[in-house]
């Protein structure tokens, strides 16, 4: 099996954490970023993750990907339902991320945006999508003061989490693009969090990268 992603993409990294976590043998491909040919080739449309099964034939859609990989291997863990507070959270908390994230997945290292083209095809695409980047970047004093006082309230909801399920699957991709904040304060259960899922799925986090 082959599956297609972006480094950056949040979605993709749901379908990266199951692999991880269960050692599957699947291959990592990058499609570029501006390349349309290739997943509407695919799925006839240009979207990421995309993966190739064993009969050749091609799965879109990140919790499918996430639900048909754990499905070959027992235990199965992204089974259930997502935790109501943690999902809660996520959707109140998603516009400022992104709006932090976004701007500096575009300056960020990443495979698919290896070449002058493919980083312009990316900017642009997320300019129409999210505004002004440059004045999201200068906006970053407002956006952490709305970001961080939530952040310390998602404390207590990771505290017990010492298991990975469905839920983790739509938190930690939050959680890993605000890596890519320089200077955000996470509190120390979020922290855990982060080492710990990141640790059990081989997803590496981008504070290296920290913009």
């Amino acid at each position: 099996m082959k599956l297609f992603i972006y480094q950056h993409c949040p979605f993709c990294l749901r379908a990266q954490m199951i692999v991880g976590l269960k050692s599957l043998p699947v291959d990592i491909d990058i499609i570029m970023e501006g390349d349309a040919e290739t997943p509407t080739r695919m799925v006839g449309r240009k979207v990421v993750p995309i993966l190739q099964k064993e009969d050749g034939s091609y799965m879109p859609e990140s919790m499918d990907i996430v639900h048909y990989l754990d499905s070959k291997q027992a235990p199965q863990v992204a089974t259930g339902t997502v935790d109501a507070a943690i999902e809660a959270w996520c959707k109140q908390v998603s516009k400022s991320a992104f709006n932090l994230a976004v701007p500096r997945f575009t300056k960020g290292d990443f495979a698919e945006l290896a070449t002058p083209a493919a980083r312009e095809a990316y900017r642009l695409r997320e300019e129409k999508a999210f505004g002004d980047l440059e004045q999201l970047i200068a906006d970053t004093p407002a956006l952490l003061a709305d970001v961080e006082p939530q952040l310390a309230a998602l404390e207590p909801l990771v505290a017990e989490r010492d298991t990975i399920d469905v839920t983790d699957f739509i938190l930690f991709p939050v959680l890993r693009s605000l890596t890519i904040v320089k200077n955000i304060h996470f509190g120390d259960q979020v922290q855990a969090y982060l080492a710990r899922v990141a640790g059990a799925t081989g997803v590496s986090l981008l504070t290296e990268q920290a913009i």
